[in-house]
């Protein structure tokens, strides 16, 4: 073929069998080598093909509507699709860094997540903030009254504790008496109100490598073919239900509204622990942002600006999971909205993962010099030591900085003894979570399944 242009020879390749249900086929162009993988052939070649003519002339192919992705409210700064397949190649390539080029026994994994952050409209500039890995919960009998064991080792649940913790870095950067260490900051000094906001431009995407848990996983059970146009049932009593996951094990199941309030001496005496859904949580972040309600004592809420999945991305259940299941909700306090990040799949989804789940999980923050491996049943390492993203870690990062800022905050009252307590009197976080409560009862998806209470009740000093 000679027509001025590259030279394009087209071919493919049997790759092999990813797992029994999956097949990996591949196109060379100009030398170039693009992977495609899907339950038949036909699937296989195509996504090959897309994932070519995406990375070399930025050209998509004609999607359905369920893989199409659906823009963010709001500033958005790069092409969709670009920024998706950028931002899940960045955190496959920092786990493989991280694992030895996947070598590594801690490179097993159902679940990748990761947090990129872009600071403009070069997606070449974008940062990885962290990686983690992680498909299950604590056994309720390893809880924590201290705050020293993780509850939740989901993949992108990980993900986010690793975010806050770089946000408190963020702030420490601020805080030095170096000029340098205060320029590397995302943070500046809000005039308009007490505390800080992020720099302009800069903005976080969270990838996570199959659709979360819960809502937006269970009506997405196979990647989406041609003959996929959107959700059939869109009014069945089961869409949009609030789910939780089960104690050391996988899958999720609708709540219950008997049993909405969990106790310590129950969970002990052998009830199952119950933690709200991936799926759940996430739309949670997209009212409350994903700072939580200590940081609010710094900052004004902070929301992701997209959710890119590597895999089962269907856009009706991925958009109704992530926020349209509670628009009609009540006014928000000032500084909260209901977010509407950009939702995306990726090009060259990732090929299904078989075999058992590993019961562990890892995390990385940028900074760290290596991962932490985190065994999920226990929430501790394998020498019972606490994680370095659990509440009693964050909330001592926590207390340094309240004490440094305390002329400066958003929140003014007196300093608070207890993990409980702090949280408490973050009022307007407290109210928009209260408000996201209300609008999934008042849509009949359930009720909200909390922890039991002595958890949070822990100080530095006990």
């Amino acid at each position: 073929m000679s027509c001025g242009g590259p030279q394009v020879r087209l071919w493919c390749q049997r790759a092999g069998r990813a797992t029994p249900r999956t097949l990996s086929l591949s196109v060379t162009v100009d030398g170039q080598n693009f992977q495609g993988s899907g339950r038949n052939k036909k699937l296989a070649k195509a996504r090959a093909a897309q994932a070519a003519l995406s990375a070399l002339f930025n050209m998509q192919l004609d999607q359905a509507p369920s893989r199409q992705p659906i823009p963010r409210e709001g500033l958005q700064l790069h092409l969709p699709q670009v920024l998706a397949d950028a931002v899940s190649r960045l955190v496959v390539d920092k786990f493989g860094e991280l694992t030895d080029n996947f070598t590594s026994p801690h490179a097993r994994r159902k679940v990748l997540s990761g947090v990129v952050m872009t600071t403009g409209a070069d997606v070449k500039e974008a940062q990885v903030i962290c990686v983690s890995t992680g498909t299950k919960c604590i056994n309720g009998e390893y809880m924590s009254d201290r705050g020293l064991a993780l509850n939740d080792c989901h993949a992108e649940i990980v993900a986010r504790r690793s975010l806050i913790r770089f946000l408190y870095s963020q702030l420490e950067h601020f805080l030095s008496n170096h000029e340098e260490e205060q320029q590397k900051s995302i943070f500046i000094r809000c005039d308009s109100i007490q505390g800080f906001r992020l720099k302009e431009n800069v903005q976080f995407h969270l990838y996570i490598s199959t659709s979360p848990c819960g809502d937006a996983r269970i009506f997405s059970p196979h990647e989406a073919g041609v003959e996929d146009y959107g959700d059939r049932h869109p009014n069945r009593k089961a869409r949009g239900q609030l789910r939780t996951k089960i104690e050391s094990g996988e899958g999720t199941i609708p709540v219950r509204s008997s049993n909405t309030i969990q106790t310590w001496d129950g969970v002990l005496q052998g009830e199952r622990l119950l933690t709200m859904s991936c799926s759940d949580k996430i739309a949670r972040w997209n009212v409350v942002g994903f700072q939580g309600s200590l940081m609010s004592y710094f900052t004004d809420a902070i929301y992701f600006s997209s959710i890119i999945l590597g895999s089962l991305y269907h856009a009706d259940h991925l958009s109704r999971a992530m926020y349209q299941r509670v628009t009609e909700m009540e006014e928000l306090p000032p500084s909260f909205s209901l977010n509407k990040p950009l939702l995306s799949g990726i090009s060259n989804a990732e090929a299904r993962q078989p075999g058992k789940a590993p019961n562990f999980s890892v995390n990385w923050t940028v900074g760290d010099p290596g991962l932490e491996v985190i065994n999920a049943t226990t929430g501790k390492d394998d020498l019972s030591r606490p994680s370095r993203l659990c509440k009693h870690a964050l909330f001592g990062r926590w207390q340094r900085l309240h004490c440094k800022l305390s002329s400066t905050l958003r929140i003014s009252a007196p300093r608070p003894v207890s993990y409980s307590d702090a949280k408490l009197a973050a009022v307007e976080y407290h109210d928009a979570k209260q408000s996201l409560f209300k609008a999934f009862h008042k849509a009949g998806l359930g009720a909200w399944v909390k922890k039991p209470i002595e958890q949070d009740l822990f100080s530095l000093n006990t």
